[in-house]
């Protein structure tokens, strides 16, 4: 028998994995995936760059390239970067393979067997593995519609001593909600001076539905600061395509340092090939028309997930109407258990991810994550009414069960 590490024996598998084996089945109306529809990719544009693309830049992309990444598209994304007003002269940037890798360099850089980290509850299934894997203590701080509950926060922090805060700021994974100017000045002002690492993860930014929700998604690395070390991460998968496995991290020269020897002897480069197409698609001015349009698709998505949800949802349920990105996250009552639901839901031809998937303990699980990102639009009310009426039934049994129970 095979004697496994300690870091793999503290990986728990992913529910999010096993449901997308019945994602797949065409039977199956699945709003399990946070990721974009395949039809909306943007083929025409990256087919004409690779028609276009000189002899010598092709011999390139062919080719590995530089652990901090492709020098062009280093210089290119600095400059989308500056017009968020982040850092870019100060910090030193790195293409990674994914975002998902940064969170990775990170936890390989700073957690050791116990150190204390910090994620929202609920919080991002990937980046609450890779702090199980480095045997962190992961303590989860309850997550409000307008941002992190910070009394919670403070709380722990007198009592703690965390290496790292791990949040998602814009259209949150998997909550959709988006933190207030106000609970973010807070948070910074309430890290200062702490010797805490705050993680910004980044993915959906550019995934806003409107003007009021685009002034808020400002990085709070963009904001005024002091005595805080933030580290930036973002992600090509939600603004061009999760196929060409590239994101970035933003970080201070003194974690960068450490970050690039980490990312030599992970994979040495991130893939050229697919950092040459990026770069090309964002100076050839393909991005921005991109965004407009798949911003458009998903508001519409959202709008006719909205409406579903009105009319089907029993009226225990509630939920945060997302201004951006991929998902609605549904509350339930506190008695009720989603992995039930989700058993019925499957028979009858619907599929989401249930809500202790996203608590860094794996315990609350009266909740459930729905992304209509996905799925053809034509299935979203249908599949919505099959997670309702297999919310009703769980609700009845409970209610029916409660009655005998009083009845004795």
């Amino acid at each position: 028998m095979p004697f496994f590490s300690q870091t793999v024996e503290h990986i728990r598998s992913s529910e999010i994995r096993e449901l997308m084996k019945l994602a797949t089945r065409p039977d199956v109306i699945s709003f399990a995936g946070g990721m974009p529809n395949n039809n909306m990719f943007p083929v025409k544009e990256v087919d004409e760059i690779m028609q276009n693309m000189d002899p010598e830049e092709k011999k390139i992309a062919f080719q590995y390239g530089p652990t901090p990444g492709y020098p062009l598209l280093l210089e290119t994304l600095k400059e989308y970067l500056r017009s968020k007003n982040l850092p870019v002269d100060t910090h030193s940037l790195m293409i990674t393979t994914g975002s998902l890798q940064a969170i990775n360099i990170l936890g390989m850089e700073f957690i050791d067997p116990g150190d204390v980290v910090l994620t929202e509850n609920p919080s991002f299934i990937g980046g609450i593995a890779v702090f199980k894997a480095f045997q962190a203590n992961i303590i989860g701080i309850p997550l409000q519609n307008d941002g992190l509950d910070l009394e919670s926060l403070e709380k722990v922090l007198e009592k703690y001593h965390p290496k790292i805060l791990y949040v998602i700021p814009n259209f949150h994974n998997p909550a959709g909600i988006i933190y207030s100017k106000e609970k973010r000045r807070k948070l910074l002002d309430l890290l200062e001076g702490k010797g805490i690492i705050l993680l910004e993860d980044d993915a959906y930014n550019e995934l806003y539905f409107n003007q009021k929700s685009k002034e808020l998604t400002a990085p709070m690395m963009s904001m005024d600061y002091k005595d805080i070390d933030i580290v930036y991460t973002g992600s090509f998968s939600k603004i061009l395509g999760p196929g060409l496995r590239l994101g970035w991290m933003l970080a201070p020269p003194e974690i960068y340092e450490k970050a690039q020897i980490i990312k030599q002897g992970i994979d040495a480069c991130s893939p050229n090939f697919t950092q040459v197409i990026a770069n090309d698609f964002i100076k050839k001015g393909y991005l921005e028309q991109y965004l407009n349009r798949i911003r458009k698709e998903y508001a519409n998505r959202k709008d006719l997930m909205q409406a579903a949800l009105k009319k089907y949802m029993p009226k225990e349920v509630y939920w945060h109407e997302p201004s951006g990105g991929f998902y609605f996250w549904l509350h339930l009552p506190e008695d009720i258990d989603s992995t039930n639901i989700l058993k019925r839901s499957v028979k009858n031809g619907a599929v989401f991810v249930t809500g202790k998937t996203f608590d860094p303990n794996a315990n609350k699980n009266n909740a459930l994550r729905l992304a209509y990102s996905n799925m053809e639009k034509a299935q979203i009310d249908e599949g919505i009414k099959i997670i309702s009426d297999a919310i009703l039934e769980e609700i009845k049994n409970i209610q029916k069960k409660a009655f005998i129970q009083i009845s004795k």
